[in-house]
């Protein structure tokens, strides 16, 4: 393959603070992925028309490319099975199996339903908004790159930018409440010794590769998904008077006037208060799910892989989400003081703290809450590697679109990008503040800081499809053409994202009532921190916002053709006979 050696126009400062590379001629490979975004020298920009600069920089008039050298790659060895099982166990943590008794407590069994409801919806719009950008570009800079592409490189830039901060800081978290959850069986041993056990697992299971982090976190999704499967149907069990010595419940916590609660006032303010609030708690909940978008730069075959986990994820959510939100509030008492005194431990109760060991207490069952505190410790285990991952895959992927400094792309013979794995490993570290009781409270500071950079991640998602199939329809290209086409758009995607930002906005009205400064500051924080990573990258690089009719809609789409092919999975698969075809469906469901 030709290739032609670049020439830069950068500021001195800039090639300081970012290292930039010079791509030099006998440096060929089969595929490029990235390039930096960057001023051409006079000849270059009469080689041809400007081009999308996120993926391998094309000039039409010979076909040459700007390359990045293969030991600068991660390898694509993520599997459809792996790839949407992670995606769903991404997602599924304590937000859903602890979360939901706080949102019973404070708004009631039906502005919980409701609230999963609508999220659900919500989390739909913006995987199904992925997935359509995903598969016409499949790129390792995931959403950002469709940013980019689509909006503005700045507003790509601080959407990769929010969202590395959203995992530097869950990461810890969940290392946090795990050394919490054991708590529930050995209070006696410091924090702090756990805190380096869990971390030094984290590390263990990211250095070992895509391959192998794909398979473990696989099966630690699979373990999550049996545990919320028996939970499921416990609580169908519970609800239906099937455990011996108590009546059938049905709907009985929905009625007399139950079905919605107030919170922090009274009457019909106090009950939309309280579905908002169940909003909030939902969405922290879902957030994960955008975990496909990151996972697509490792993906075998992303045309095909991905379409597929977006529909598995899609029916796993209206299962394990929307019915665990249902029988919850049919099987506990949102008025119940077991709930109360759950709601107000939260995270650092264990399995006291989740409302499904509350229905397994009402209803006289013993043993069962260890069991289910050793389940939420494998959800919290997985939530921290999972989350570890993102944020190098993250910081690597802005790296290599020059907005990080170059040393942050490099990868190990596995693929791994060492660089960036070291540099978001050392924000684990925050975990030892668990080790000081004090501490407890800043950990929650720092989980509000969360939905609110999930709900900007979600919101460029969102606006970056937007602009996506508005520049298709200006430039006269049809719907059709998408490998993967989503139902009901555009109105989808409008109405998801109308609904998150307004969840992003209210989201922190408590700080309002009364005046909080701390919850004001941590629920909004992300904000100012978006924008001013906007118009910071525009002074910098002088950049420009994407217009519709210019649009490089071109640009990537064919590099992928050698994806497209029938893959050994699925060669596999119809060799195989019907007893094996139904077991590898239900291993895959």
């Amino acid at each position: 393959m030709k290739t032609r050696q670049s020439s830069f126009s950068i500021p001195i400062y800039y090639r300081f603070l970012f290292a930039t590379p010079t791509i030099n001629k006998d440096m060929s490979i089969e595929r490029a992925d990235y390039s930096l975004p960057c001023e051409k020298s006079s000849a270059e920009k009469d080689s041809g028309p400007h081009v999308y600069e996120g993926e391998a920089i094309v000039y039409p008039n010979d076909g040459s490319e700007n390359v990045i050298p293969r030991e600068e790659e991660t390898h694509r060895a993520l599997s459809s099975r792996q790839l949407s099982m992670i995606a769903l166990g991404g997602a599924i943590g304590t937000g859903l199996v602890i979360g939901t008794g706080t949102g019973l407590a404070r708004s009631g069994p039906a502005s919980l339903f409701m609230s999963y409801v609508v999220m659900g919806t919500v989390c739909c719009g913006v995987m199904m908004a992925l997935g359509e950008m995903s598969t016409k570009y499949p790129s390792k800079k995931g959403f950002a790159g469709h940013a980019t592409r689509c909006v503005d490189p700045a507003f790509g830039f601080c959407t990769a930018l929010v969202y590395l901060c959203k995992y530097l800081i869950t990461s810890p978290s969940e290392i946090v409440a795990g050394c919490l959850v054991i708590r529930y069986w050995n209070d006696s041993i410091n924090s702090a010794a756990w805190v380096a056990i869990f971390i030094a697992l984290v590390i263990v299971v990211n250095i070992l590769g895509v391959k192998w982090f794909g398979e473990i976190e696989f099966w630690l999704s699979f373990t999550k998904i049996i545990t919320l499967i028996g939970l499921i149907l416990l609580a169908l069990l519970i609800d239906l008077g099937g455990v011996p010595g108590q009546e059938r419940l049905g709907f009985r916590y929905w009625e007399h006037g139950r079905a919605f609660k107030a919170y922090k006032t009274t009457g019909d303010l106090g009950k939309f208060l309280g579905f908002v609030n169940a909003l909030v708690l939902a969405f922290f909940a879902y957030i994960g799910t955008e975990l496909i978008g990151i996972t697509i730069g490792e993906a075998k075959n992303p045309r095909k892989t991905i379409p597929s986990a977006i529909r598995k994820t899609f029916f796993r959510i209206v299962f394990f989400y929307v019915l665990s939100s249902l029988l919850i509030g049919m099987v506990v008492d949102s008025s119940s003081p077991l709930l109360a005194q759950a709601a107000k431990k939260g995270t650092s109760g264990g399995a006291s703290a989740s409302p499904f060991v509350v229905a397994i207490e009402s209803a006289g069952i013993k043993v069962l809450p260890t069991i289910i505190n050793g389940c939420i410790l494998i959800f919290t285990i997985s939530g921290a590697i999972s989350d570890q991952y993102i944020a190098s895959r993250t910081l690597y992927g802005m790296a290599k679109d020059g907005s990080m400094p170059r040393v942050f792309t490099k990868c190990n013979s596995r693929g791994v990008p060492w660089a960036a794995f070291m540099f978001t490993s050392m924000f684990m570290g925050l975990a030892y503040l668990v080790a000081n009781s004090d501490a407890l409270s800043v950990f929650n500071y720092f989980v509000n800081s969360v939905t609110t950079f999930g709900g900007l991640t979600w919101t460029s998602i969102l606006s970056s499809h937007v602009a996506f199939m508005r520049g298709m329809k200006a430039q006269g290209i049809s719907r059709d053409t998408l490998p993967y086409k989503s139902p009901f758009q555009p109105y989808f995607t409008y109405c998801s994202l109308f609904l998150i930002c307004f969840i992003s906005l209210f989201k922190g009205f408590e700080a309002f009532m009364p005046w909080d400064y701390k919850l004001f500051i941590t629920n909004y924080i992300g904000i100012p921190i978006y924008v001013i990573a906007y118009i910071g990258f525009k002074l910098i690089r002088k950049t420009k916002a994407v217009k519709i009719r210019e649009m490089d809609l071109t640009t990537g789409a064919q590099e992928f053709h050698d994806l497209d092919e029938e893959t050994d999975e699925e060669r596999q698969y119809k060799s195989m006979s019907f007893k094996q075809k139904v077991i590898y469906q239900i291993k895959n469901w």
